[in-house]
């Protein structure tokens, strides 16, 4: 929270009604399609997230177990938080190559959508920071920190307890009016505004985005296993990616967007205006191998100011390998030998890591060719 003096004090209920409504108009007009504003109480969440962690669900990503309660106690996090402004941004890219086509070539690398574009971080955190600015020039100096996916912030429950939509089976948040392709934001605040009502479950008997899921990841309806999710696969873990996963990640190397492509919600979904947003350098329609012969200067080049920058090239070759080892098994009539030369140019000149998914690979061809 900003060092300032606390004047939250100073406004009657019907002003900061008022303050509510401005700063809903405000956002819309930075570019949210949606804010809403939530207390603090997290309670069930915190069990959740208890119960998860105990699990061992989370995986390598111990960054999850760190900061005690302060992820489900938004004032242990920010002393004097009392409510929290949270905004969604559309983030789906209009005419952009369908994301099933891509997922049906086997040499075509699948990119998750959310990170075609540049970094939402940035463009989220920017868009916030505007809507504090215009409360402050409003009201003047008061307490707020602004939240992009930075902090121990539990983004899904304060967004579900403030009425953007409801936590699916597949752990995404759905609104029943644009589905769940979009991304979340906050603002702490010492403000005591008044408060959205929550969101109602409305996935119902519905469970496709179980039954679809590559790796059987979603092990119950609402609890994902991380260990298993080939977002985490591909994105979160540093080291060797689990044998017996490899074969299940088909052509998808950062992320995977499975559950939410099969939702019924996503029906509603509508393309963002953002042009922050668009695919950069046709990422959205790439073969593996052009991809996987980018060197690093190429990648930190091409990757610059987006999501995917931040895994570096090494997991980056890692993951590549692996789908590249998985085209054998699509084209088990004709292997590609395009591709074998291409394995063994990197296999000396990789990292141990890279290394052990190029032989993969490459078994996975000479499988094919016996």
């Amino acid at each position: 929270m900003n060092k300032i003096q606390n004047q939250s004090s100073l406004y009657n209920k019907e002003q900061l009604v008022r303050l509510a409504r401005q700063i809903k108009i405000w956002g819309k007009e930075l570019g949210f399609q949606e804010i809403a504003i939530t207390d603090t109480k997290l309670n069930q969440a915190e069990k959740t997230l208890t119960n998860w962690l105990e699990q061992g669900c989370h995986g390598d990503m111990d960054w999850m177990t760190q900061h005690g309660t302060k992820r489900t106690r938004p004032a242990e996090l920010i002393a004097g938080t009392h409510r929290v402004i949270t905004g969604r941004m559309d983030y789906w890219p209009p005419d952009i190559i369908k994301a099933e086509s891509v997922l049906a070539d086997s040499g075509k690398a699948y990119i998750s959508r959310y990170a075609l574009g540049r970094d939402y971080h940035k463009v989220l955190r920017k868009r916030l920071q505007k809507l504090s600015t215009k409360i402050e020039n409003e009201i003047g100096p008061f307490g707020y920190r602004v939240f992009v996916d930075s902090a121990p912030v539990m983004e899904k429950p304060l967004a579900e307890k403030a009425g953007l939509g409801w936590i699916g089976k597949h752990s995404n948040l759905l609104n029943k009016d644009a589905g769940s392709w979009f991304f979340l934001g906050e603002i702490y605040t010492d403000l005591p505004l008044p408060i959205d009502s929550p969101a109602e479950k409305h996935c119902g008997t519905c469970q496709t985005c179980i039954d679809v899921c590559p790796t059987r990841a979603i092990i119950k309806p609402y609890v994902v296993d991380a260990r298993l999710c080939i977002s985490y696969l591909t994105i979160e873990l540093k080291g060797a990616i689990p044998e017996t996963l490899r074969p299940l990640m088909g052509n998808r190397i950062y992320g995977c967007d499975d559950c939410q492509l099969c939702c019924p919600w996503n029906r509603f979904a509508t393309d963002s205006p953002e042009t922050d947003f668009m695919p950069r350098h046709s990422l959205d329609d790439v073969t593996l191998l052009e991809l996987f012969n980018w060197d690093e200067k190429t990648f930190l080049s091409k990757t610059e100011g987006t999501a995917i920058r931040r895994i570096g090239h090494e997991r980056w070759l890692r993951n590549i390998a692996v789908a590249l080892g998985n085209i054998a098994g699509e084209n088990t009539n004709n292997t590609n030998t395009n591709i074998i030369t291409a394995l063994k140019e990197k296999l000396h000149s990789s990292s141990v890591l890279v290394k052990e998914h190029i032989e993969w690979a490459l078994q996975q061809h000479e499988k094919v060719k016996n």
